[in-house]
Formats: C-alpha cells, sequence, structure tokens
C-alpha cells in the first residue's frame, strides 16, 4: 500500500536522486522533479515520474505539487565552496523557489512541507577559528549566513515559519551539514571537499602522478555527513512534531588535511601536497552541535568519516577514465 504521493523538488540533484529511491523503497508513489534535462540526472528509478520544470516559476510549481500529499524541497543552485563564492546571485535566485513552492503547496492542500536548508545560515562570526564551538540552532541569529547561498537558506527558513504561521502548512526544517556520497558531483566546480578531495587521490594513483592541489592551508575545519545519515535525519524531522530548524550533520569535526590523510589512506597512496591559498575555502570553522536532533529523535548521524569515505571513494575511482 501506497503512504500517499511525495514530491521531491530538485530530484535530479545527489540528495534529491537518494531521497527520490528511498522514499519509493518506503512504499511512496514519488513525483520527481528538477530543471535539469533529464540526461543531466544523477539517478533514475523505475516508476518513478520525472518531470523537467523550472521550479523558479510559479505555474510549474503548481503542476509540480498537485494532487500530492506531501513536498520534499531540495531544489536550488549550489556546489562547493568555489561555485557559491563566485555565484552569489545565481544562488540567492533560488529563493523564488522556495516561495512559489510554498505557496503552490498552500494552494494544493500539501499535508506536509520539507526544506533543506544548510549549515550556511549560520553567523560568521561563530566560524572563524578552526577549533570552532559547534553550532546550536540559535547560533543563525543574529543574522550573517555565509553571502548569496546562505541568505538564500535563511529566508526560506523563514517563509516556511511564516507559511505555518499565516497559512496552516505543516512546515519541517533540516539544516545538513555538508553531505557526501556515492552518486554525486565530483568534479567541474560542485563537488563538495570529500569528493574533490577523492577525486584527486583517485587521479593521482591511476596517473602515476603523486601530487594534490589543496584550497587554502589545510587546516579549515568542518564536518561531513553521509548520505545515508542525512537520509535517515530527513525522515525523522518531516515526519516529527517540531516546527523549527534542526542539525542534520555529523559531530565528527575534522581538517582538511585530515581528510586527505584519511583518504590517502583508504587509496594506499601518500602525495606531496601543494597548498592554493587564493582559493575559495569558506569559514575557517563549522560544526554540527547535536543536541536537540539527539533530544527530539534519540538520534545522530552514526556512520564514520572512514567508512563513508571508503565507499565514496571507491564509486568516484571506478566513474574516472
Amino acid at each position: 500500500m501506497s503512504e500517499g504521493v511525495a514530491v521531491v523538488a530538485g530530484a535530479g540533484g545527489f540528495i534529491g536522486g537518494h531521497l527520490v529511491r528511498d522514499l519509493v523503497e518506503k512504499g511512496w508513489t514519488v513525483r520527481a522533479v528538477d530543471q535539469k534535462p533529464l540526461d543531466e540526472w544523477y539517478q533514475h528509478l523505475d516508476g518513478v515520474q520525472e518531470l523537467q520544470l523550472d521550479l523558479r516559476l510559479a505555474d510549474a510549481c503548481a503542476e509540480a505539487v498537485e494532487g500530492t500529499d506531501r513536498v520534499y524541497d531540495l531544489a536550488c543552485d549550489m556546489g562547493g565552496m568555489g561555485f557559491i563564492e563566485t555565484h552569489k546571485a545565481d544562488c540567492m535566485v533560488s529563493v523564488l523557489i522556495g516561495t512559489h513552492l510554498l505557496l503552490a503547496s498552500r494552494d494544493a492542500g500539501v499535508g506536509r512541507f520539507f526544506f533543506s536548508s544548510s549549515a550556511c545560515v549560520y553567523a560568521a562570526e561563530k566560524q572563524t577559528s578552526t577549533e570552532v564551538l559547534a553550532l546550536h540552532e540559535q547560533d543563525a541569529y543574529p543574522a550573517m549566513p555565509e553571502d548569496g547561498y546562505g541568505w538564500e537558506k535563511l529566508f526560506i527558513e523563514r517563509m516556511c515559519r511564516h507559511a505555518r504561521e499565516d497559512y496552516g502548512l505543516e512546515t519541517r526544517i533540516a539544516r545538513y551539514h555538508n553531505v557526501y556520497g556515492p552518486q554525486g558531483a565530483y568534479d567541474g566546480g560542485r563537488e563538495k571537499a570529500p569528493a574533490a578531495i577523492c577525486r584527486k587521490v583517485a587521479a593521482a594513483v591511476r596517473s602515476g602522478d603523486h601530487r594534490i592541489e589543496i584550497w587554502g592551508d589545510g587546516e579549515q575545519t568542518r564536518s561531513f555527513t553521509y548520505i545515508d545519515d542525512c537520509l535517515t535525519g530527513t525522515h525523522l524531522v518531516t515526519d516529527g512534531d517540531n516546527h523549527d530548524p534542526v542539525n542534520v550533520g555529523s559531530a565528527e569535526l575534522v581538517s582538511i588535511n585530515q581528510l586527505v590523510d584519511l583518504v590517502e589512506g583508504i587509496a594506499g597512496a601518500q602525495l606531496d601536497r601543494s597548498y592554493r591559498l587564493d582559493a575559495p575555502q569558506g569559514v575557517r570553522g563549522r560544526n554540527s552541535d547535536n543536541t536537540l536532533v539527539r533530544e527530539l529523535y534519540d538520534w545522530e548521524p552514526t556512520t564514520s568519516l572512514q567508512d563513508g569515505l571508503e565507499t565514496t571513494y571507491r564509486w568516484i575511482y571506478d566513474q574516472l577514465p
């Protein structure tokens, strides 16, 4: 028996593609929507309705959500720091997607609306040290998020809140922290650090040229969330009763140099490192405080970075020519 009809906006992307598959396995009838041409989607699944729609347009959003029970809004223009820092206006235009999807969901009587926010909403002044304190949900205010992409995410968080207060639309929000895994971008500028490092190490191993370029000094710190944990957290937040944003992220803090160490160990290689200090780096340090997600759902991500990277590295290695 079907759980109902769910729309995944951004289904052609990395997380969206995994979410579509997961929802189908859980018994949902899924309508997958993305602006990208179908041959550019990361995953396809038999029996899923796939629509290419520009969700920046109100009419497209109305078509996407008609006759559905649940909407997952993962659609936005984004990528790694190399993309985010050079496409701020493009990232901000995604406010149209969130706004039109919320209004269309209100008009269509959608039962629940999930919004994938980001750790980029957190105030920059709290992320200036590599030994950053883990970020609590309240640390998004006073507001000074990542320019462009972070402001877009924070704006739609507020729209979700007010759509619930004014229209009675049940909205749920997860703040994702650096999600990675197989079946995603690993080159071209939109990849995140784990995929980029896996690709660089794999390419060095394949070519025999044991050198790697690292953006920044390698001491900047992050936590990285494996895709399976991201999906578990997404379902807990969407199905739960909490209306406010919740961190969905690993608390395993590492430096970029340590990330390279781990991938080198998986590959059985040791590379000569050069550091590009003028490259985009983002904030100096960022980590997830998981107190709230533990209190609400008795859960936090469980996949170690070592285990997640091993799966990701093997997949990326097999994709390279």
